[in-house]
Order: C-alpha cells, then structure tokens, then sequence
C-alpha cells in the first residue's frame, strides 16, 4: 500500500490515458457511458418486458440499475486482464509497482460509472420514481462492487499475461455469468429448481446491495450488506495474494 500511495500520481495519469483512449475516436465521447445503458435498457424493455411479458413494476429502472453493475463489473475485468500487456513497455522500463495497472483500470471504470448514472436519474424523473434518503447509500455499494471487481482484475490480469486464451475463455465465461445473475430478469421467474444456482451466485449479493437503493428506495439488509462486503474482501484478499505471487515473473512473458 505504501508503494501504491507513492505512485498515486502515475494511477492518476493512467486514469485519465485510460478515459481519452476510451473515447478519443468517439464523436460524442463521455456521452458514450450515458447513452449505451440507456439503449441497452431499451432493447431489454421492449424484449423482456413486452414479448415475454413478465410483470415488474418498473422494470426500466430495475433493468437500467442492473445494466450499470454489469456494464462496469465487465468492462472492467476485461480491462484489468490487458491492462499489463498494454503497459508492457512501460513495466520493462520503470520500477513500478505492477498493481498499479490493473488498480488504475478499476478507477477508471468507476468514473464510467458515475457517469452512467446520469441517465438513470434522468428516467427516474421521467418515470415519476422520486429516489428517497436511500440513495446516499449509493456510494458505499458502489465502493463494495469496486473492491469485489479488483479482486477479480487482480488475479486474472497475471493469468492473461501467462496463458494468451484467458482473455476469451473469460469473455466467454461472463456472457455465461450474466445469464446466471438476475440482472436483466427478476429473481422470481426463474424456475424453482434452477434458483439455487441464482441464489448461491455471488455476485447477486453485490448486485442486490447496489440496486436495493435505486430500485426498491431503502437500505439494502443488513444480511445482504454483511454478505457483500465479506465477498468482496475475501476476493480483494485472494486477487492480491494471487497477484502478489506472480508479479515478479510477469515480465518475463512480456
């Protein structure tokens, strides 16, 4: 920690290489993390809501709060996962601590994601769906879904640099995962014998904590707050001591 502290200038530098990369070809460029969740919430509205016709009480901000999760918990391990190869050259030529990467990657995601709350706000007040006092907790769940999402970056990101499939075998696994977190569908329309596998999926635990104060305007339980913050620190803990292992042979791969 102490050395991560010392290079907090270069995690902020690379936050800021990571956002303008992100959009530097885009003719709208940060609008990019306001809009997509939005369209996405759309498509998700018009297929799960209308044809398959389910009944949730407004679904669009049930949707839209679970698209923001996912879109930042995915696009962030993918990053975190190349973020040592990109930074390749720079690793061989400075004596940098390798977890900066990966940690500045994760950072990066969570601006993305407070941005991408601007839209959910916004049909919040189109919907007439007033958030209450619950929202100030947004923070917190946001810093737990943070923690968990590092974890993971940092014990994959050494495994993308050892073995060149991880990166698809992963994509492949989280399309996979998506499916078995009820993100875009509710919890109680998955059939009884199938719900263990939702139930025991731990990522559900985070998601609940983030969506309980936009969607259902209360505290996420204490039970759910507990559960989260120990998966989320039981995988920070597991990635670091991962990460920690391989770093020094890392650029040797390079």
């Amino acid at each position: 920690m102490r050395e991560l502290l010392r290079y907090r200038d270069l995690i902020r530098v690379l936050v800021a290489r990571d956002l303008k990369v992100r959009y530097r070809r885009s003719a709208i460029g940060f609008l990019w993390s306001m809009l997509q969740p939005l369209l996405m919430m759309l498509v998700f509205q018009m297929v799960f809501s209308s044809i398959f016709r389910f009944d949730r009480p407004n679904y669009p901000i049930y949707a839209l709060a679970g698209i923001l999760f996912w879109n930042f918990f995915s696009q962030s391990i993918v990053a975190s996962m190349n973020s040592l190869k990109g930074n390749a050259q720079l690793l061989q030529k400075l004596p940098v601590p390798k977890a900066v990467f990966p940690i500045a990657t994760v950072i990066s995601g969570v601006v993305n994601l407070v941005l991408a709350l601007v839209p959910l706000f916004f049909v919040l007040w189109f919907l007439g769906f007033a958030p209450s006092s619950a929202i100030f907790f947004l923070p917190v769940a946001i810093l737990i879904v943070a923690t968990f999402t590092l974890g993971a970056g940092l014990l994959l990101s050494p495994l993308a640099v050892f073995f060149a499939d991880v990166v698809e075998m992963v994509s492949v696994l989280l399309t996979l995962l998506m499916y078995l977190t009820p993100i875009i569908y509710p919890y109680e329309v998955v059939p009884d014998k199938y719900r263990w596998i939702v139930r025991y999926n731990p990522l559900r635990s985070i998601l609940e904590t983030f969506r309980d104060p936009i969607y259902q305007r209360e505290i996420p339980p204490f039970q759910h707050i507990a559960v989260s913050v120990g998966i989320a620190l039981a995988a920070l803990a597991i990635g670091t001591w991962a990460f920690r292992r391989s770093s020094d042979r890392i650029p040797f791969y390079f």
